[in-house]
């Protein structure tokens, strides 16, 4: 891997699962000593144009417990340029694997992927929205991105996934 590359979390409100998915690839990315080398941020598909939000408190909280700061991170929309800036644009569901395939230009909707085909055995999951579950939902999406945040790692150290 010779380049920078430049990965972009994605879901609804980019306040609980793309926020918590950006913190733990940054985390991995700086363990694995490629601070620089690997870029990470993330954004939401409905998030409004003038949003930065800070994450949702139970995210916040939850990713705390295990070492993760989200306490920073502002939310952001996807916005057209995102297209063009980023390697690698990763949605946590379905739906908005469908909406950035939709809004994407045709060049870049190979570099769309979901997160949990990642994963091991993960391939077609999704990492499901906690926002109106309770605290076993949000530990659950920690589990999820932090599993296939390690298969995405080694992804974006692989031939396909250097560029």
């Amino acid at each position: 891997m010779s380049a920078v590359q430049r990965v972009l979390m994605v879901c609804t409100a980019n306040i609980c699962r793309s926020p918590t998915a950006e913190v733990i690839l940054r985390h991995r990315v700086h363990r694995a000593g490629l601070h620089g080398r690997i870029v990470v941020d993330s954004a939401g598909t409905r998030t409004s144009r003038d949003a930065a939000h800070p994450p949702d408190p139970r995210s916040i909280a939850h990713a705390a417990r295990r070492g993760y700061d989200l306490a920073g991170l502002r939310s952001r929309p996807v916005v057209e340029d995102d297209f063009r800036r980023f390697d690698l644009i990763v949605p946590m569901d379905r739906t908005h694997l469908e909406h950035l395939q939709a809004q994407a230009p045709a060049d870049a909707t190979a570099r769309i992927r979901l997160l949990m085909s990642f994963a091991p055995s993960g391939s077609g999951l999704i990492v499901p929205d906690p926002y109106y579950g309770s605290a076993p939902g949000f530990e659950h999406v920690l589990d999820l991105v932090e599993l296939a945040c390690d298969g995405l790692l080694e992804y974006l150290y692989s031939p396909q996934g250097a560029r």
